[in-house]
């Protein structure tokens, strides 16, 4: 699955463990260490760059700067609009590859021809949310960082979509399902993006493989009687699609019916024409 449908963002080129990226007329250097090749740098964006993203032997990294890069900058993908700045840790604030579940959970949700409520997990910077509100549903983006939220409802406003119906909650993910049971919530749609390793408000270790399952199963009881998507992401590298499958394949489809589907997501790289994967998701749906 390849998300080809961009126009202010481009995977340029990849070469020594490193992508070539346009984000609008921002051109930035990031590391992927799944970029194993050396192929000849030829574009003269190489060179041309406005920052790249140089990693710390002692952990960590920075951007070094070339050209100016602003505080923040936007973004379009569809109708929607998102607000960019370079972060610790190499990030910018989006997934671009993120776009091919963007585009499926929108046209489920336009497609239902009912009302749709979507929960959407560990919702950042609310790339996902915005699409499902633009879409029609009323959506519940949880995170846990207050940081991210904020940035989510600015890309709401952003996006024209400040009035819609979105509840923005700065939450602990597993805290916040466990009482949505009690509460006797549930939803259409569920959409979880969950870190590989993290720790939580208290101290608790976060480890994906060990704890992804009795996560799942716990959002088993707050989806509807007549769901219509669970939309797992994973960056983790040993936990392949096929495994995340059948997880969902167990949990959902023998209680619910419909379909699991699986696979690497992925970005065309303009100058080979080949795709680079970009991490795996798993998909129920009715």
């Amino acid at each position: 699955m390849r998300a080809a449908a961009w126009k202010d963002y481009e995977l340029i080129d990849t070469s020594g463990g490193e992508r070539l990226e346009r984000w609008g007329n921002i051109v930035l250097i990031r590391p992927d260490p799944q970029i194993i090749w050396n192929t000849p740098r030829k574009n003269p964006l190489w060179r041309e760059a406005h920052a790249r993203y140089q990693r710390s032997h002692t952990g960590g990294g920075s951007w070094q700067e070339y050209r100016k890069v602003p505080s923040m900058w936007k973004i379009r993908y569809g109708e929607l609009t998102f607000q960019l700045k370079t972060m610790g840790f190499k990030h910018t604030g989006i997934f671009p590859e993120q776009a091919v579940n963007w585009e499926f959970a929108m046209q489920k949700i336009g497609a239902a021809g009912r009302p749709v409520k979507v929960l959407n997990l560990f919702g950042y910077t609310g790339a996902a949310t915005l699409a499902c509100a633009k879409a029609g549903a009323q959506v519940c983006h949880v995170d846990a960082s207050k940081g991210m939220v904020a940035w989510a409802k600015e890309n709401a406003a952003a996006s024209g979509l400040a009035d819609r119906p979105v509840r923005w909650l700065v939450d602990d993910c597993m805290k916040f399902v466990q009482r949505e049971q009690r509460r006797g919530n549930h939803y259409e749609g569920i959409i979880m993006d969950p870190p590989s390793y993290g720790r939580g408000p208290g101290g608790e270790v976060w480890k994906l493989e060990e704890q992804l399952y009795s996560l799942v199963e716990m959002c088993v009881p707050i989806l509807s009687e007549n769901p219509l998507f669970f939309i797992l992401n994973s960056y983790t590298t040993g936990l392949s699609p096929a495994v995340m499958e059948y997880l969902l394949g167990v949990l959902l489809q023998k209680r619910f019916g419909g379909k699991v589907s699986s696979g690497e997501i992925g970005l065309p790289v303009t100058e080979t024409g080949l795709v680079l994967p970009c991490g795996s998701t798993a998909i129920w749906e009715s």
